[in-house]
């Protein structure tokens, strides 16, 4: 099994690595482009593309800079 890593992208998505699925609220799996290595999720609510990041996060004013706490 490969490793999964998901990075916080300060005031943007969430970048997603490595083999997964995702799916909706009823259980139907999103299709994913197993040429890229990476997948951004939007976590800002204005992409037009939801669940992915489509860059509108620049223009919404979305902040968001969680750390690790120490």
């Amino acid at each position: 099994m490969s490793t999964v890593n998901i990075r916080c992208r300060e005031n943007g998505p969430f970048v997603v690595e490595g083999e997964f699925t995702l799916k909706d609220h009823e259980g139907n799996i999103f299709p994913l482009d197993s040429d890229k290595p990476a997948i951004a999720l939007c976590r800002c609510g204005a992409s037009s593309n939801k669940p992915f990041c489509d860059g509108s996060h620049r223009n919404s004013n979305f902040q968001a800079d969680e750390r690790v706490a120490d």
